[in-house]
């Protein structure tokens, strides 16, 4: 059986001020830059148990300002290319990505059999975040459970519960050096190199840890 822990993690231009250290009597001034609708928001999940634990999948999406005219002037790939992303990298995680990442998690291929089914069972962990409560995921629920893909909502209010918490917080305290960004796209190119990053150190981890624990065996 693998079991994942799935939940999102948002990223403004400015992220939360770490400790540093300055001069006494010099005042320490941390650079800003006004979100004005702009922001990062990723999908992740890691993989705690079984043979593929320590593998750990995101997504990426950006949030842009919406358009205030009434008649809408740029087409969706103008508008993302403006901020020099593309299209398919725009807009908020709703319930057709979550579903995709779902999918995605439990290694459905793009082109595969109606009854398709996982060769281990695959149980993952989620809060209780509208959207991964909303109809069309109840409705995907049949679908997911005939492909041994089963759902595990946490009690409410207990994040501490989740294996991929941690992770968030590294990414966002440790993983990204750099605290504040002017484009949206150097804040998702600086978001994504965290992630690669933490990837491969989870990975690294899980196998010296299950190395060490054979040996001791």
């Amino acid at each position: 059986m693998d079991l994942c822990h799935l939940d999102e993690a948002g990223f403004a231009l400015t992220l939360p001020p770490c400790y540093r250290w300055s001069p006494v009597g010099l005042r320490l001034s941390v650079s800003y830059q006004a979100p004005r609708g702009r922001r990062l928001n990723v999908i992740g999940g890691y993989i705690s148990h079984g043979p593929a634990a320590g593998d750990f999948a995101y997504a990426l999406y950006a949030g842009v300002p919406k358009s205030k005219s009434k008649q809408q002037r740029k087409s969706p790939a103008e508008v993302a290319a403006a901020y020099g992303l593309c299209e398919n990298e725009i807009g908020a995680i709703d319930s057709t990505r979550l579903l995709a990442f779902l999918w995605q998690l439990a290694g459905r291929p793009v082109v595969h059999a109606a009854d398709w089914k996982r060769a281990r069972p695959l149980w993952i962990v989620l809060d209780n975040y509208s959207v991964h409560k909303c109809q069309a995921v109840k409705e995907a629920h049949a679908a997911l459970e005939a492909a041994d893909v089963g759902l595990f909502y946490l009690p409410a209010y207990s994040p501490e519960l989740s294996d991929i918490e941690p992770i968030w917080q590294s990414i966002k305290h440790h993983e990204m050096p750099t605290r504040s960004y002017s484009e949206l796209k150097d804040l998702k190119d600086a978001v994504e190199t965290a992630l690669v990053q933490k990837a491969q150190n989870l990975k690294a981890t899980h196998a010296k840890t299950t190395n060490l624990l054979c040996k001791a065996a």
